[in-house]
């Protein structure tokens, strides 16, 4: 296992290295921006799942299940005797959420996740009664209601095993309907305001000046996030102004360093090569050495070249009771990880190297540990 985890750490550490070598490509403004306002709204609603076979809540320890049972045989005209103590075991009661899209129509319909909130084994088989899903306003947007599927419950073999995953949480495609309209109107007065989904000043600047190639004078950037942008009056000419923009290619700037380590698994994300200053780090039976060797380049004979003096980064690894390990010429991050994992380096040996070079300024790089 830990040789597993050691090459999938050098294979992710090499992964970074290549892929922040590479020139940065277009990419569409859809797929880097949005347009300010235009977003999904969570939906949420309280309600019960009945028809389960025997695995629902153990009502004596969930209250709320016999009482909202009561009430709504109470709304149907059935009024219980009073002091009656209900014994259910198919009924659960379960909290309803949902994603209501942007521009979402009446009669449209959307994806629902049910979850059980008492002590229900499982809500395979059952059916959500009708149920109300408000908004943060207090709204009613939709109405909910279906047949629960339980994901990952069946048979993985002809009879020989059943797979049992998590039985408490179900979807139902389609189990609700918008009641609701929300008003989104793209942007306020004559301007529609794009937003980056990253804070990038040079990037904002190359997508005002791209959207101002289309259509001369219409984009400014005003911050690192936001791009505004003169908009046709009329709402058709608006939507189609919108869509040719979204299409438009913007190259964007490249991101500043950052390395993130899973302080759980170890593993290690670099977006660019990371280069390290001299630095020496001591942890445990591990020391870490970084150092520059000067050197001098010589152009061949005849070539017309200069004299140039080369500096070549060496690496120095040990560990105690072993030899030296060194890796020169480009001391970067990913070398440093692959040789600390050929040494046996435990995540939290690279978490307390790393944290260390970062604190004395050798990690020029952003480090953000999850």
């Amino acid at each position: 296992m830990k040789s597993i985890q050691r090459k999938l750490l050098a294979a992710l550490c090499i992964a970074g290295a290549v892929f922040g070598a590479d020139l940065a490509r277009a990419e569409r403004i859809k797929d880097i921006a949005s347009v300010a306002g235009v977003r999904a709204n969570q939906l949420v609603g309280y309600g019960v799942v009945v028809g389960l076979d025997g695995s629902g809540d153990q009502t004596t320890q969930t209250p709320f299940t016999v009482q909202s049972m009561i009430s709504m045989l109470s709304a149907m005209g059935i009024n219980m005797p009073p002091g009656q103590s209900l014994q259910l075991k198919n009924v659960a009661a379960v909290m309803v959420t949902a994603s209501l899209p942007a521009f979402a129509r009446s009669g449209q319909t959307i994806d629902i996740t049910v979850s059980s909130i008492g002590n229900a084994k499982s809500l395979k088989g059952g059916t959500l009664i009708l149920t109300p899903l408000k908004g943060a306003d207090g709204q009613i947007y939709a109405m909910a209601q279906g047949n629960v599927t339980v994901v990952g419950a069946g048979a993985s073999g002809a009879g020989s095993k059943v797979t049992v995953n998590h039985l408490s949480v179900g979807r139902i495609a389609a189990g609700a309907t918008v009641e609701r309209e929300v008003l989104m109107p793209l942007g306020q007065g004559e301007y529609v305001q794009f937003e980056l989904n990253n804070t990038d000043f040079s990037t904002a600047q190359q997508m005002a000046e791209a959207i101002n190639r289309m259509a001369p004078g219409t984009a400014l950037a005003a911050d690192g996030r936001q791009v505004r942008v003169k908009a046709p009056a009329t709402a058709d000419e608006r939507v189609s102004f919108i869509g040719r923009i979204e299409n438009l290619e913007v190259t964007p700037a490249k991101m500043a360093a950052k390395v993130i380590v899973n302080s759980r698994t170890g593993s290690v994300v670099m977006n660019q090569a990371v280069l390290l200053d001299n630095c020496a780090v001591a942890h445990g039976a591990l020391s870490v050495s970084v150092t520059t060797d000067n050197a001098v380049s010589q152009p061949g004979a005849l070539s017309g070249g200069q004299t140039a003096p080369v500096a070549n980064a060496q690496i120095e690894i040990k560990q105690e009771g072993s030899a030296m390990m060194n890796v020169k010429s480009g001391a970067n991050l990913a070398e440093i990880v692959r040789a600390l994992n050929a040494l046996g380096a435990n995540p939290q040996d690279l978490i307390a190297i790393l944290q260390a070079m970062k604190s004395a300024g050798a990690l020029r790089a952003e480090l953000e540990i999850i």
